[in-house]
Protein backbone atom coordinates (compact mmCIF):
# COMPACT_ATOMS: atom_id res chain seq x y z
CA UNK A 1 0.00 0.00 0.00
CA UNK A 2 1.50 3.29 -1.05
CA UNK A 3 1.86 6.11 1.44
CA UNK A 4 -0.46 9.09 1.16
CA UNK A 5 -0.05 12.59 2.58
CA UNK A 6 -2.46 15.40 3.30
CA UNK A 7 -1.14 17.29 0.29
CA UNK A 8 -1.61 14.29 -1.97
CA UNK A 9 -5.18 13.74 -0.78
CA UNK A 10 -6.13 17.38 -1.24
CA UNK A 11 -4.30 18.26 -4.45
CA UNK A 12 -2.98 15.28 -6.43
CA UNK A 13 -4.83 14.07 -9.54
CA UNK A 14 -7.10 11.16 -8.72
CA UNK A 15 -8.77 8.42 -10.70
CA UNK A 16 -12.07 6.88 -9.61
CA UNK A 17 -11.70 3.10 -9.55
CA UNK A 18 -15.25 2.32 -8.48
CA UNK A 19 -18.11 3.07 -6.11
CA UNK A 20 -18.15 1.34 -2.73
CA UNK A 21 -21.32 -0.67 -2.32
CA UNK A 22 -23.51 -0.50 0.78
CA UNK A 23 -22.85 3.15 1.55
CA UNK A 24 -25.91 5.38 1.88
CA UNK A 25 -24.03 8.28 0.25
CA UNK A 26 -21.83 8.36 -2.84
CA UNK A 27 -18.52 6.84 -1.72
CA UNK A 28 -15.73 6.13 -4.18
CA UNK A 29 -12.42 4.31 -4.14
CA UNK A 30 -9.81 6.43 -5.89
CA UNK A 31 -6.17 6.10 -6.91
CA UNK A 32 -4.02 9.13 -6.16
CA UNK A 33 -1.62 10.20 -8.91
CA UNK A 34 -2.89 7.24 -10.91
CA UNK A 35 -1.08 4.89 -8.48
CA UNK A 36 -3.30 1.96 -7.54
CA UNK A 37 -1.05 1.39 -4.52
CA UNK A 38 -1.93 4.88 -3.18
CA UNK A 39 -5.65 4.53 -2.49
CA UNK A 40 -8.17 6.83 -0.87
CA UNK A 41 -11.90 7.18 -0.22
CA UNK A 42 -13.60 10.14 -1.89
CA UNK A 43 -17.00 11.41 -0.71
CA UNK A 44 -18.19 14.40 -2.76
CA UNK A 45 -20.95 16.71 -1.58
CA UNK A 46 -22.78 15.88 -4.81
CA UNK A 47 -23.19 12.29 -3.61
CA UNK A 48 -24.77 13.14 -0.26
CA UNK A 49 -28.32 12.02 0.41
CA UNK A 50 -30.27 14.79 2.21
CA UNK A 51 -31.22 14.02 5.83
CA UNK A 52 -34.02 15.65 7.77
CA UNK A 53 -31.89 16.25 10.89
CA UNK A 54 -28.60 17.43 9.35
CA UNK A 55 -28.06 20.56 7.23
CA UNK A 56 -27.83 19.63 3.56
CA UNK A 57 -24.37 19.39 2.05
CA UNK A 58 -22.49 19.20 5.37
CA UNK A 59 -21.74 15.49 5.82
CA UNK A 60 -18.36 15.45 4.04
CA UNK A 61 -17.16 18.42 6.08
CA UNK A 62 -18.18 16.70 9.31
CA UNK A 63 -15.83 13.85 8.46
CA UNK A 64 -12.96 16.34 8.27
CA UNK A 65 -13.98 17.87 11.61
CA UNK A 66 -14.13 14.46 13.31
CA UNK A 67 -10.63 13.67 12.04
CA UNK A 68 -9.40 16.97 13.52
CA UNK A 69 -11.06 16.22 16.87
CA UNK A 70 -9.58 12.72 16.93
CA UNK A 71 -6.17 14.23 16.14
CA UNK A 72 -6.57 16.79 18.95
CA UNK A 73 -7.45 14.02 21.42
CA UNK A 74 -4.32 12.15 20.34
CA UNK A 75 -6.19 8.94 19.52
CA UNK A 76 -5.36 8.71 15.80
CA UNK A 77 -8.28 6.37 15.21
CA UNK A 78 -9.60 8.14 12.12
CA UNK A 79 -7.62 7.69 8.90
CA UNK A 80 -6.06 10.87 7.53
CA UNK A 81 -8.97 12.95 6.21
CA UNK A 82 -8.80 16.22 4.28
CA UNK A 83 -11.05 18.56 2.33
CA UNK A 84 -10.62 18.54 -1.42
CA UNK A 85 -11.94 21.49 -3.42
CA UNK A 86 -11.54 19.84 -6.80
CA UNK A 87 -12.50 16.30 -7.72
CA UNK A 88 -14.09 14.41 -10.56
CA UNK A 89 -17.49 14.80 -8.88
CA UNK A 90 -16.86 18.11 -7.17
CA UNK A 91 -15.71 19.21 -3.74
CA UNK A 92 -15.76 16.75 -0.87
CA UNK A 93 -13.68 14.87 1.62
CA UNK A 94 -10.81 12.54 0.77
CA UNK A 95 -9.59 9.94 3.27
CA UNK A 96 -6.71 7.51 3.36
CA UNK A 97 -7.82 4.01 2.39
CA UNK A 98 -7.29 1.34 5.07
CA UNK A 99 -6.87 -2.24 3.92
CA UNK A 100 -9.03 -4.24 6.33
CA UNK A 101 -8.25 -7.61 7.89
CA UNK A 102 -11.80 -8.98 7.82
CA UNK A 103 -10.86 -11.87 10.13
CA UNK A 104 -10.34 -9.41 13.01
CA UNK A 105 -13.90 -8.53 14.01
CA UNK A 106 -14.23 -6.67 17.32
CA UNK A 107 -18.05 -6.71 17.46
CA UNK A 108 -20.23 -9.81 17.14
CA UNK A 109 -23.68 -11.31 17.74
CA UNK A 110 -23.56 -14.65 19.56
CA UNK A 111 -26.00 -17.09 21.19
CA UNK A 112 -26.96 -16.15 24.74
CA UNK A 113 -24.26 -17.09 27.24
CA UNK A 114 -21.40 -17.43 24.75
CA UNK A 115 -19.56 -14.34 25.92
CA UNK A 116 -15.89 -14.44 24.97
CA UNK A 117 -13.27 -13.75 27.68
CA UNK A 118 -12.46 -10.03 27.61
CA UNK A 119 -15.65 -9.09 25.74
CA UNK A 120 -18.62 -7.04 26.94
CA UNK A 121 -22.34 -7.47 26.43
CA UNK A 122 -24.23 -4.52 24.94
CA UNK A 123 -27.73 -6.01 24.76
CA UNK A 124 -29.75 -9.21 24.56
CA UNK A 125 -32.49 -9.73 21.98
CA UNK A 126 -34.31 -12.46 20.08
CA UNK A 127 -33.42 -13.43 16.53
CA UNK A 128 -35.77 -14.44 13.69
CA UNK A 129 -36.08 -17.92 15.20
CA UNK A 130 -36.95 -16.49 18.63
CA UNK A 131 -33.62 -17.55 20.12
CA UNK A 132 -31.91 -15.21 22.57
CA UNK A 133 -28.72 -13.65 21.21
CA UNK A 134 -26.26 -11.09 22.55
CA UNK A 135 -24.57 -8.14 20.89
CA UNK A 136 -21.02 -8.09 22.27
CA UNK A 137 -17.79 -6.23 21.66
CA UNK A 138 -14.16 -6.62 22.66
CA UNK A 139 -12.73 -4.86 25.70
CA UNK A 140 -9.89 -3.65 23.46
CA UNK A 141 -8.29 -0.41 24.72
CA UNK A 142 -8.62 1.16 21.28
CA UNK A 143 -12.37 0.53 21.36
CA UNK A 144 -12.47 2.41 24.66
CA UNK A 145 -10.82 5.32 22.88
CA UNK A 146 -13.32 5.03 20.04
CA UNK A 147 -16.25 4.97 22.47
CA UNK A 148 -15.03 8.23 23.97
CA UNK A 149 -14.43 9.81 20.56
CA UNK A 150 -18.01 8.90 19.61
CA UNK A 151 -19.32 10.54 22.78
CA UNK A 152 -17.36 13.71 22.05
CA UNK A 153 -18.51 13.98 18.42
CA UNK A 154 -22.05 12.75 19.14
CA UNK A 155 -21.76 9.99 16.54
CA UNK A 156 -25.22 8.95 15.39
CA UNK A 157 -24.09 5.90 13.43
CA UNK A 158 -21.32 3.78 14.97
CA UNK A 159 -22.11 0.47 13.30
CA UNK A 160 -19.87 -2.57 13.71
CA UNK A 161 -18.91 -2.21 10.06
CA UNK A 162 -17.52 1.24 10.80
CA UNK A 163 -14.86 -0.31 13.05
CA UNK A 164 -12.03 -1.89 11.10
CA UNK A 165 -8.71 -3.56 11.89
CA UNK A 166 -5.93 -3.19 9.35
CA UNK A 167 -3.43 -5.85 8.27
CA UNK A 168 -1.05 -4.76 11.05
CA UNK A 169 -3.71 -5.09 13.76
CA UNK A 170 -4.39 -1.37 14.17
CA UNK A 171 -7.96 -0.28 14.94
CA UNK A 172 -9.66 2.50 12.97
CA UNK A 173 -13.06 4.18 13.00
CA UNK A 174 -14.58 5.34 9.72
CA UNK A 175 -17.79 6.92 8.38
CA UNK A 176 -18.36 10.00 10.53
CA UNK A 177 -20.64 12.09 8.34
CA UNK A 178 -23.58 11.74 10.71
CA UNK A 179 -21.93 13.34 13.72
CA UNK A 180 -21.58 16.65 15.56
CA UNK A 181 -25.28 17.47 15.65
CA UNK A 182 -26.33 19.98 18.29
CA UNK A 183 -28.98 17.54 19.61
CA UNK A 184 -28.08 14.35 21.48
CA UNK A 185 -27.99 11.60 18.85
CA UNK A 186 -25.34 9.19 20.15
CA UNK A 187 -26.06 5.81 18.59
CA UNK A 188 -23.40 3.14 18.82
CA UNK A 189 -22.61 -0.54 19.30
CA UNK A 190 -19.94 0.42 21.88
CA UNK A 191 -22.03 0.73 25.03
CA UNK A 192 -19.98 -1.82 27.00
CA UNK A 193 -18.48 0.83 29.31
CA UNK A 194 -21.65 2.87 29.84
CA UNK A 195 -21.61 4.56 33.25
CA UNK A 196 -18.08 3.45 34.11
CA UNK A 197 -15.33 5.84 35.17
CA UNK A 198 -13.17 7.38 32.45
CA UNK A 199 -9.50 6.49 32.58
CA UNK A 200 -6.91 9.09 33.58
CA UNK A 201 -5.59 9.01 30.01
CA UNK A 202 -9.04 9.85 28.72
CA UNK A 203 -9.48 12.70 31.17
CA UNK A 204 -6.11 14.08 30.09
CA UNK A 205 -7.10 13.79 26.43
CA UNK A 206 -10.38 15.63 27.08
CA UNK A 207 -8.52 18.37 28.94
CA UNK A 208 -6.15 18.84 25.97
CA UNK A 209 -9.10 19.05 23.61
CA UNK A 210 -10.92 21.52 25.84
CA UNK A 211 -7.85 23.75 25.95
CA UNK A 212 -7.59 23.71 22.16
CA UNK A 213 -11.30 24.47 21.81
CA UNK A 214 -10.90 27.55 24.00
CA UNK A 215 -10.16 29.41 20.76
CA UNK A 216 -11.87 28.82 17.40
CA UNK A 217 -10.31 25.97 15.43
CA UNK A 218 -10.83 26.26 11.68
CA UNK A 219 -10.52 22.53 10.97
CA UNK A 220 -13.33 21.91 13.46
CA UNK A 221 -15.44 25.05 13.88
CA UNK A 222 -15.35 25.88 10.19
CA UNK A 223 -17.57 22.90 9.41
CA UNK A 224 -20.17 23.51 12.14
CA UNK A 225 -22.89 26.04 12.82
CA UNK A 226 -23.04 28.05 16.03
CA UNK A 227 -25.28 25.62 17.91
CA UNK A 228 -23.09 22.67 16.91
CA UNK A 229 -19.91 24.43 18.03
CA UNK A 230 -21.48 25.24 21.40
CA UNK A 231 -22.79 21.68 21.82
CA UNK A 232 -19.35 20.20 21.11
CA UNK A 233 -17.78 22.24 23.89
CA UNK A 234 -20.65 21.39 26.24
CA UNK A 235 -20.18 17.65 25.63
CA UNK A 236 -16.48 17.90 26.44
CA UNK A 237 -17.24 19.87 29.61
CA UNK A 238 -19.90 17.37 30.71
CA UNK A 239 -17.57 14.40 30.20
CA UNK A 240 -14.93 16.13 32.33
CA UNK A 241 -17.49 16.90 35.04
CA UNK A 242 -19.11 13.44 35.20
CA UNK A 243 -15.81 11.61 34.58
CA UNK A 244 -17.82 8.69 33.21
CA UNK A 245 -18.70 7.16 29.87
CA UNK A 246 -22.19 8.25 28.79
CA UNK A 247 -25.26 6.02 29.10
CA UNK A 248 -27.92 5.53 26.43
CA UNK A 249 -30.57 8.21 26.15
CA UNK A 250 -34.26 7.36 26.33
CA UNK A 251 -34.96 10.11 23.78
CA UNK A 252 -33.07 8.58 20.84
CA UNK A 253 -32.50 4.99 19.61
CA UNK A 254 -29.19 3.98 21.18
CA UNK A 255 -28.24 1.17 18.78
CA UNK A 256 -27.77 1.78 15.02
CA UNK A 257 -29.68 -0.38 12.57
CA UNK A 258 -28.57 -2.46 10.92
CA UNK A 259 -25.90 -3.25 13.51
CA UNK A 260 -23.41 -4.39 10.84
Amino acid sequence: MGAVSAQMLSEAPMEILGQLQGASNGTFLVAMNGDEEALAVYKPISGERPLWDFPEGTLSGREVAVWAIDHALGFNLVPLTVWREEGQLGAGMCQQWIEEDESQALVDVVPNGELFPGWRTVLRARDNENAIVELIHSDHDRLRDLALLDAVVNNADRKAGHIIVDLEGRVFGIDHGIALNSENKLRTVLWGWAGEALTDDHLNALTRLQQQLATPLGQIDGWLNGAERKALRSRVQELLMTRTYPVPSAEWPSIPWPVF
